[in-house]
């Protein structure tokens, strides 16, 4: 009899917290290396859940969302209340980590660390700074031997959050982008060639004498693409790291209860310039309530144990205060 009742025990605990389910959800490829990683780790403690993740860009996510054809998005921007009336359901958008987006570029002669002013990233992207010794990079580069060959500009070419935390950069740090392009998931490039997702312009760097882009650091790395340090609101040359975005995320004081939090150009002698948050974006009610339980239980993992893994992919965990704010909102998600 005590033999059968330790039988029935270890199978009690050897059963799934949830049953066999599946979700999926479609977006931002500024996040994908983090969210795969989670992804992954959470099957594992909970293999009869699979979560499934298309990395599609955020203006791909938030239309997949509003179609319905998701059960959740990921945008690197906050959604306006436009954006939200469009949702079939109200959603909570909850940041995840903290990444910076740099600028990239093949010049294999040149050994030093380029340094770009935010007048020179705006300059290259007008289409009004056209060779690496344009005067303006060779101000801002003493001693660095520049070629003069052409700068071959490369954008991204999908909807993308990695869009609009650059151009929200330019247009905080160039009345003439602001006036002329504006930022956005997707804008009217005056110059450049389009590659899709993070990996499309890092491909196309890598590939291109000449080339500069802006991807989300993991890329850069991942792809050993040479990229700059940029000079921030204190006028210090920054290169993007763990330390410099977790100081720009440092520079928020006031946590806004949507968590609509803009962090380029941050102020801060420390802060990398072109840092940002990165959101999922939530059902607040599901129609399945099974799926319901289990996103509730993989965001509340997500914001204590998974923040743990995210240094090891080069990115910046979030603040202690934010993650607090957001275990609060989950109890709302039913």
């Amino acid at each position: 009899m005590r033999r059968l009742w330790l039988l029935v025990v270890a199978l009690l605990c050897a059963s799934p917290l949830f049953g066999a389910t599946s979700l999926n959800g479609a977006g931002a490829t500024f996040p994908y290396p983090i969210y795969s990683k989670w992804f992954s780790e959470y099957n594992k403690l909970h293999p009869e859940v699979q979560i499934n993740y298309q990395s599609i860009g955020s203006g791909g996510g938030i239309r997949q969302l509003q179609q319905g054809t998701v059960d959740f998005g990921a945008s690197d921007m906050p959604l306006d209340e436009e954006q939200m009336k469009q949702m079939p359901t109200p959603i909570f958008q909850l940041p995840t980590v903290l990444g910076s987006v740099v600028p990239a570029y093949n010049l294999p002669e040149v050994k030093a660390e380029l340094k770009f002013t935010p007048q020179i990233l705006a300059g290259i992207y007008l289409g009004q700074i056209t060779s690496w010794n344009d005067k303006a990079i060779v101000s801002a580069n003493p001693g660095v031997n520049l070629p003069s060959k052409p700068i071959i500009v490369v954008h991204r070419s999908d909807g993308s959050g990695t869009t609009f935390v650059f151009t929200d950069y330019l247009s905080k740090v160039s009345p003439e982008w602001k006036g002329k392009v504006s930022s956005g998931v997707s804008v009217n490039w005056p110059v450049g060639l389009g590659g899709k997702g993070n990996e499309g312009v890092a491909g196309q760097v890598r590939q291109m004498d000449g080339a500069i882009g802006y991807v989300e650091l993991v890329y850069a790395l991942q792809n050993r693409i040479t990229f700059g340090s940029v000079q921030n609101a204190a006028g210090q040359f920054v290169k993007a790291s763990l330390d410099s975005t977790t100081a720009a995320g440092a520079s928020v004081k006031t946590i806004p209860p949507d968590f609509r939090m803009s962090i380029t150009n941050a102020p801060g002698r420390d802060s990398y310039p072109i840092s940002s948050f990165t959101y999922l974006l939530i059902p607040k009610q599901w129609k399945d309530g099974a799926k319901g339980k289990i996103m509730v239980d993989f965001l509340n993992w997500m914001l204590v144990g998974g923040q743990t893994m995210v240094q090891g992919l080069d990115y910046a965990p979030l603040p202690k205060a934010i993650q607090e704010k957001e275990l609060a909102v989950t109890k709302q998600i039913h």
